[in-house]
């Protein structure tokens, strides 16, 4: 992210020895440091919370996606079922067709035997 080098890390520190003084020096490097370990906690702290939300997002996700299949499994159901009725009303119907013939028939061959 940033390019520091020695050069650069020298040149700051010659100038915090100049502007804070050589007594106070100590006490801000250990202020700043105790910043730096709150800031970096915070960030790691930010990071579980979003790597929860995403877990808790992708678990969202596998309980909808598992709704949405219960809900195919319950259409498919009814499908079948609708299929089996039409079957069904399709042979008594052909079972019907087939008798009315056979009883047509019946008639016809008592009739030109008269």
């Amino acid at each position: 992210m940033f390019d520091i080098g020695f050069p650069e890390l020298v040149v700051v520190s010659v100038v915090a020895l100049l502007v804070i003084g050589p007594e106070k020096l100590p006490e801000t490097i250990r202020t700043i440091s105790l910043w730096i370990g709150r800031v970096q906690r915070s960030f790691a702290s930010i990071r579980r919370e979003i790597e929860t939300e995403i877990g808790a997002d992708e678990i969202r996700q596998q309980l909808h996606n598992e709704s949405i299949m219960k809900e195919l499994e319950e259409t498919k159901n009814t499908l079948q079922q609708a299929g089996q009725d039409v079957r069904s009303t399709i042979s008594s119907t052909v079972e019907s067709v087939e008798s009315s013939i056979k009883t047509e028939a019946s008639k016809s061959r008592t009739k030109d035997n008269d």
